[in-house]
């Protein structure tokens, strides 16, 4: 059974294996370059990076294994940032992401926050990811943030 949960520390090291899968397959680099661009540091420390800052951070389950994420980071006290929306590719294309992201937006609105953004790379290669916050509300943005991310949007909520 696939469920959505709030993440555990003991599914950190797993989750990282998810990421650096999923970067591998879709950018097609070594582990150590996706590591230089993206030192997890914030899933090494979720407590405090997320659960303790007005956030959260989901991890998709089938069978006690995790196959997917999806988090909420705050910005400011109205603005939040959809982080880590990351799924195996046997995950992807069935709703899951829907669903994630539906949870993760509930989560901000009750929150308190007015606003959610979100940073993404290279169209091309994402362009199902993309068409799911499009279809969200999702709209670009100018950019907001000095990360190496090319795409930038936003919805209201």
């Amino acid at each position: 059974m696939i469920e959505i949960k709030p993440i555990q520390s003991h599914q950190v090291e797993e989750l990282k294996r998810v990421i650096i899968a999923v970067c591998n397959e879709i950018w097609q680099l070594p582990e150590e370059v996706i590591r230089h661009y993206d030192a997890m540091s914030d899933i090494d420390d979720v407590q405090s990076h997320y659960f303790d800052n007005k956030g959260t951070f989901l991890v998709l389950i089938d069978e006690e294994r995790v196959v997917g994420s999806g988090a909420i980071r705050r910005l400011s006290d109205d603005i939040c940032e959809l982080k880590r929306m990351w799924f195996l590719k046997d995950y992807r294309g069935r709703g899951l992401g829907t669903k994630m992201a539906q949870m993760l937006l509930d989560f901000a609105r009750i929150t308190g926050y007015k606003k959610v953004r979100l940073d993404t790379i290279d169209e091309q290669k994402q362009a199902q990811a993309l068409e799911l916050y499009q279809r969200l509300g999702f709209y670009f943005i100018e950019r907001y943030n000095t990360s190496p991310c090319t795409v930038f949007m936003e919805k209201m909520l």
